[in-house]
C-alpha cells in the first residue's frame, strides 16, 4: 500500500531532504528514518541538510525573492490557485501518507490536505485584497496612506501533528504577499513534507516561478540556524512552549520577527444549562481525536457540580465505544500516539496525577499490540494540581467540578498557555461572560463548540505562553508583509506637522 502511494506521489527517491529553485540535491547531513507509529515499520529514509546545504537553500530563496516580489499579487494568486488544484488531485494519496506517518485516522489525514486546499482558495482571494489605508493628513495639499510590501524569505518550522496543513497556513499567505518560504518540517514526518515539496516544485516550475518554496529537512540544528539567520526576517514556528523559549530569544537577538504557535493546555466549561448530547460529542472529539495530539486538544474539563456525575457517566460510555486500531482502516476513530516516548510521557503524567490525589476513572493503559497505542484516559482532578497545569501531549482528560462560573473561569485562566477554550451553555448571560474581557484569556473562545479544530477564515493562535502568533485568515497576512506609511505633497508649500515653524532662507 505504502509503495503505491509513494509512486503516485512521484517519490521514487525519498533520500533528498533539501530542495530549492530548480535543483534537488542529496544533502550531506545524517539520515532521518520515518516510521509508521501504528506498526513500527520503516516507511522511508530522508537525508538531513548539512550547514552548507542549508546556506544554499536560503541563498536561493533570497535570490528568488528579489524577482518574486515584483510579480503582481493577483498573478501570484493564480499560481497558488494552481497549487490548490494540484493538491485536490493528490488529496487521497497525500492524506493517506499523512495517516501512515502521523497515525491520524484516514478522515483526519485527508481533512488536513483539504485544509491546505482551503488555504490556497483563501490566498487566491487575498491576492486582490492586500489593502492599505488612506489617512487624513493634518497638512493641506497632502495625501497620507499606508501600503504593504513583501517582507522577504520566511522561515517556517512545523510540528509532527499537522505535518502539511500548518505549512500551508504560512506558505500560501506568504507567497501571495510576495515572500519566498524555507520550510523545516518535523523530523518525525519528513516524507509528507517531501511529497508536498514535489507537488509544489512542479506547479511553480510550470508557472515559470521555480524556487518560491524550499525544503530543508533536519533536526533542532536546522531550526536554530533559521532562528539565528538575518536573511529570514520572519521566523514562524509551531511546537512546544519549551521550543519557543529556546528559539524566540535567538530571533530577538538579531531583531527579527517571530510568529509562534506553541502549547495549548485547553479547557472547556460545561454549565448546568448545557445540552449534554452536544457537549459529549465535542468533548470526546476534542480529547480523543488525533490521540490527544492537537495543539487544540481538550485537556481540562470544568463541570458544574450539579451535572458532573451524569456527564461523567456519559463520557465513560462514549470512551468505551471509540474504535481503536490501524488508522487507515474504515471505522477506526483512534490511532496511535506518535512514539514510544509519547506513551511513556502519558504514563508518567497519570502516575503524577494519582500521587497528587487524583483518580483515573477510565483508560490510560498502553495497548498490547504493535505500535504506540494507549487507551484514552478520563481522570478526576483538582484545579490546583501541578499536573493539571502542565500540558501532556496525549489523550488525558482532567475532569474538575466547580460551583460558580466565576470560579470555573478563574481556574480556566490560571495555566500559562492561552490557545483554545470553550463553554457549553444555553444561557446567553453565561456565554457573554465567557466572551467578555473578564472571561476566557485565550486566542480562541467558542460557545457550544469544542476546543479542537478551527476554520481557516479566522486568525488562528493564542496568548501568553502559546506565543501570541496568528496564522491563516482574517488579517494574519500582515505578519508576512512590511507596512509603509507614505505622504505625498501635491502642493507648492511645505507645511510641517504639529504646526512646527522652521524658517530658513533659501
Amino acid at each position: 500500500m505504502f509503495q503505491e502511494v509513494l509512486s503516485r506521489l512521484g517519490l521514487r527517491d525519498t533520500q533528498s531532504g533539501v530542495c530549492a529553485g530548480d535543483w534537488v540535491a542529496k544533502p550531506g547531513g545524517g539520515e532521518i528514518v520515518s516510521t509508521n507509529p501504528a506498526t513500527g515499520d520503516v516507511l522511508g529514509r530522508v537525508r538531513a541538510a548539512a550547514r552548507g546545504d542549508y546556506d544554499r537553500v536560503v541563498a536561493s530563496a533570497h535570490e528568488t525573492f528579489l524577482k518574486w516580489r515584483l510579480v503582481p499579487a493577483p498573478e501570484r494568486g493564480q499560481v497558488i490557485r494552481s497549487l490548490g488544484d494540484a493538491l485536490r488531485r493528490k488529496k487521497q494519496d497525500l492524506g493517506l501518507l499523512v495517516t501512515l506517518e502521523t497515525g491520524k485516522i484516514r478522515s483526519e489525514g485527508e481533512g488536513e490536505v483539504q485544509e491546505m486546499i482551503d488555504m490556497c482558495d483563501f490566498a487566491v482571494g487575498l491576492s486582490r485584497q492586500l489593502y492599505g489605508l488612506t489617512i487624513a493628513s493634518e497638512r493641506p495639499s497632502h495625501r497620507m496612506f499606508e501600503q504593504w510590501h513583501p517582507l522577504g524569505p520566511v522561515g517556517v518550522v512545523t510540528a509532527f501533528n499537522f505535518p502539511v496543513a500548518v505549512w500551508a497556513w504560512n506558505a500560501a499567505v506568504a507567497a501571495v504577499g510576495g515572500d519566498t518560504v524555507v520550510w523545516k518540517p518535523s523530523a518525525r514526518t519528513p516524507l509528507s513534507a517531501v511529497a508536498v515539496e514535489h507537488i509544489v516544485q512542479k506547479v511553480f516550475a510550470d508557472a515559470g516561478h521555480p524556487g518560491v518554496f524550499s525544503l530543508c529537512v533536519g533536526g533542532k540544528d536546522v531550526a536554530q540556524w533559521m532562528a539565528d539567520d538575518p536573511r529570514l526576517p520572519l521566523f514562524s514556528a509551531t511546537g512546544s512552549c519549551a521550543m519557543g523559549r529556546a528559539l524566540s530569544p535567538r530571533v530577538a537577538a538579531r531583531l527579527g520577527r517571530t510568529l509562534l504557535e506553541l502549547g495549548g493546555n485547553n479547557a472547556a466549561i460545561v454549565t448546568e444549562t448545557a445540552e449534554l448530547d452536544l457537549a459529549v460529542r465535542a468533548i470526546v472529539f476534542g480529547a480523543v481525536g488525533t490521540a490527544g495530539q492537537r495543539c487544540t486538544s481538550l485537556r481540562r474539563l470544568f463541570v458544574h457540580e450539579s451535572i458532573a456525575d451524569a456527564l461523567l457517566d456519559r463520557l465513560v460510555r462514549a470512551y468505551r465505544s471509540v474504535p481503536l486500531g490501524n488508522p487507515w482502516e474504515d471505522g477506526v476513530l483512534l490511532g496511535p500516539l506518535i512514539s514510544r516516548e509519547a506513551v511513556e510521557a502519558m504514563q508518567t503524567a497519570l502516575g503524577e496525577l494519582v500521587a497528587q490525589g487524583g483518580q483515573v476513572v477510565y483508560g490510560g493503559a498502553p495497548v498490547n499490540r504493535p505500535g504506540h497505542f494507549a487507551l484514552p484516559a478520563i481522570a478526576l482532578a483538582r484545579a490546583d494540581m501541578p499536573i493539571v497545569a502542565r500540558e501532556t501531549f496525549a489523550p488525558i482528560l482532567y475532569v474538575i467540578r466547580y460551583k460558580s462560573l466565576d470560579e470555573a473561569i478563574a481556574w480556566h485562566n490560571q495555566v500559562e498557555q492561552g490557545l483554545s477554550s470553550a463553554i457549553f451553555t444555553d444561557s446567553l448571560r453565561q456565554a457573554e461572560v465567557f466572551l467578555s474581557p473578564a472571561g476566557s484569556d485565550c486566542g480562541i473562545a467558542n460557545v457550544n463548540i469544542g476546543t479542537s479544530g478551527a476554520e481557516i477564515g479566522g486568525a488562528f493562535g493564542g496568548e501568553k505562553a502559546t506565543g501570541g502568533g496568528r496564522e491563516a485568515g482574517s488579517d494574519a497576512w500582515k505578519a508576512y508583509m512590511r507596512r509603509q506609511t507614505c505622504t505625498v505633497n501635491y502642493g507648492r508649500e511645505l507645511p510641517l506637522s504639529q504646526g512646527v515653524r522652521f524658517d530658513v532662507s533659501s
